[in-house]
């Protein structure tokens, strides 16, 4: 549970070389993400398991038959955990699971336990950068799994020099760098109205409506507030979040970042808060289109109040993200009314949710639900 860059493709696929190479194992399973990830990484990638095989004992690799055979005669075959029913049936006596905080289905690790029963020790090996869901919090607190942690900076002479000047240092320092980087496990930050477990991943088919929000920045600095600007969609009783465009922009960028997300999604509306900026915000946006449809709002209660009901939604399940939005879902796992930052990625998802799903007084929707 390392790092990026650490080197744990390479640990997997030496840990399975060994096994497979001293016949410690005869039916192997490699599961990874996806079915690309498994050809892509596991097997042909630079630290996969052909690169790390010498030339004198190196499987021989049907890819039709997603197999891979030793020359003693041990058998590893592909599986993806976007298909868990595939791990129903098949036994093995060692696995190598890669990434396993990004397979979509926990069900893919239950199947593949359950034909994990060759052998007289059947074991898995688990690469993955860490991500706060349950079965990865799971195995760090089972008695029986061996946690092995690491950094990306402990791999360095290896690494592009470039990645570290140019990427590296932007998430240094940060939540995000803390769990990409080194390796850390993040937990949910006590008091804060979302954790990690409430956030689901969805998409619908269409949407009845979407709208572009928009928490601009007083200024445009290297160090001043983020611009929040999210795009939200609703389909019946459940809204998704399609895009977080938020970032440091001046007001033209902003202003031209959500006209192209309105038009691109052929939105409904674009929500702009006006406690800072007033008739700065649709001025501005008015000069980049005269043809969007616009609404502001304007902030008559704190942030928490405000946040609240939204909050509520997710835990209802009612509340989707159709992918991962590091930044936006660190925000909302992070924040707490105490912080002395603001949230402004959050903050946009608000008045997004609050006009898609919520009456004018920002409760009526989820009462009537609690009710």
């Amino acid at each position: 549970m390392t790092g990026r860059g650490f080197g744990k493709t390479r640990c997997g696929a030496e840990e399975t070389r060994r096994r497979a190479e001293g016949a410690l194992a005869e039916r192997i399973a490699l599961v990874a993400p996806t079915a690309a990830d498994a050809r892509d990484v596991m097997v042909e990638g630079e630290s996969g398991i052909l690169a790390c095989a010498p030339r004198w004992n190196r499987p021989v690799y049907e890819p039709s038959k997603r197999r891979l055979t030793w020359p003693n005669g041990v058998i590893a075959t592909t599986y993806s955990a976007d298909e868990p029913e595939r791990l129903r049936g098949p036994q093995h006596d060692f696995a190598w699971c890669d990434e396993v905080a990004a397979w979509r289905y926990a069900e893919a690790w239950d199947m593949l336990m359950f034909g994990l029963r060759l052998g007289d020790n059947p074991q898995c090996a688990v690469t993955t950068t860490p991500k706060p869901k349950k079965l990865i919090r799971r195995l760090v607190k089972d008695q029986n799994c061996i946690v092995v942690r690491g950094s990306t900076y402990e791999n360095r002479p290896n690494l592009a020099p470039a990645f570290f000047s140019q990427i590296v240092k932007v998430y240094e320092g940060t939540t995000l760098g803390k769990q990409e980087l080194h390796g850390e496990l993040l937990e949910d930050m006590p008091g804060a109205l979302w954790s990690r477990d409430t956030i689901k991943r969805g998409s619908a088919p269409e949407y009845e409506r979407i709208v572009v929000a928009i928490d601009p920045a007083v200024t445009s600095s290297a160090e001043s507030d983020e611009t929040g600007i999210v795009v939200a969609g609703r389909s019946g009783d459940y809204f998704y979040v399609l895009e977080d465009l938020s970032g440091r922009y001046s007001p033209k960028q902003w202003a031209n970042i959500a006209v192209n997300a309105y038009f691109k999604h052929r939105a409904d509306r674009i929500i702009g808060e006006v406690n800072n900026g007033g008739d700065m915000i649709e001025n501005t946006i008015r000069q980049v289109s005269a043809d969007v449809s616009y609404k502001e709002v304007r902030a008559t209660r704190g942030k928490a109040i405000r946040a609240e009901p939204i909050a509520a939604l997710y835990e209802q399940g009612r509340g989707l993200h159709i992918t991962m939005f590091d930044q936006l879902e660190e925000q909302l796992c992070g924040w707490t009314i105490e912080a002395d930052w603001s949230p402004d990625r959050l903050d946009a998802l608000v008045w997004a949710a609050t006009e898609l799903m919520l009456g004018d007084d920002g409760y009526s929707d989820v009462l009537e639900v609690n009710l």
